[in-house]
């Protein structure tokens, strides 16, 4: 094991998202037991584990969609434990959801240019016009070129198919000048040719920034992922480089359903 938090060893020094014996309750069923990771900077880090893991949880406890029953959650150094999405977006965290969170009706440039505005520190204003700010039309036109859809500029949205949604939706993440990047599933759904260009865009996007994924296809997660951490009944088992995840004992038994021994 290397020295992760959840090893128990010293935290590391360029540790951008750290989380600290995390718990979560709902009711009498406590979710998330304990979950201690550093996340370092630049890093691009995957969260796996069988269905009811608590993986989602933990990704909800980290965007502020949830509160912890205990522990800290530090973003540069800043706890933002319990803290509302909207303040842990501006402090330069964002995440794509399981289910593709676009607005349907507007264009592929209107949804990029949504997470240009605030990045940029454009507030609502009502007797300026959004088409005047061309900080925001550039940033939103680069974004664009960046994930391949700079043809379907004035498209619906909602017309896009399932991949182009998911890559909007990156764009959307990307244009906000997120540092902390956290793809939920980013692949679900996807085909064989469809997920390789997804794994080409996450690459690509991702390069100088921090990236925490949830991702089920184990071919994605060993292909993009520095390092893993393997969830297992709300508590970290694992966190290591892909090849001793793979080789680790303990995982093949509680993940993979193969014996211990074998």
């Amino acid at each position: 094991m290397d020295d992760t938090a959840s090893s128990g060893s010293p935290r590391r020094a360029d540790a951008v998202l750290v989380l600290q014996e995390v718990r979560k309750r709902f009711g009498a069923t406590e979710v998330i037991r304990g979950v201690s990771l550093d996340v370092t900077r630049g890093e691009r880090h995957a969260i796996i584990g069988p269905n009811g893991a608590g993986k989602s949880t933990l990704f909800n406890l980290i965007s502020g969609r949830f509160a912890p029953t205990r522990g800290s959650i530090r973003l540069d150094g800043e706890d933002i434990a319990g803290q509302k999405p909207s303040r842990i977006y501006r402090r330069g965290l964002a995440r794509s959801f399981q289910v593709t969170n676009i607005f349907p009706r507007m264009s592929v440039y209107e949804n990029i240019r949504c997470g240009a505005l605030w990045a940029l520190g454009h507030r609502y204003n009502f007797w300026r016009s959004v088409a005047a700010l061309r900080d925001v039309a550039e940033r939103s036109a680069a974004v664009l070129e960046r994930i391949g859809l700079a043809s379907r500029r004035d498209v619906a949205a909602g017309v896009l198919t399932y991949a182009e949604q998911r890559a909007l939706e990156i764009g959307i993440t990307i244009a906000g000048d997120a540092r902390v990047i956290l793809l939920d599933e980013p692949t679900a759904g996807m085909s064989r040719a469809e997920t390789e260009r997804a794994v080409e865009l996450i690459r690509s996007v991702s390069q100088g920034r921090t990236l925490l994924m949830v991702e089920h296809d184990m071919s994605v997660v060993f292909d993009l992922a520095d390092r893993i951490s393997v969830v297992v009944y709300g508590e970290i088992i694992a966190t290591d480089v892909p090849l001793r995840v793979h080789e680790n004992a303990a995982v093949q038994s509680a993940y993979l359903g193969t014996p211990a021994h074998a």
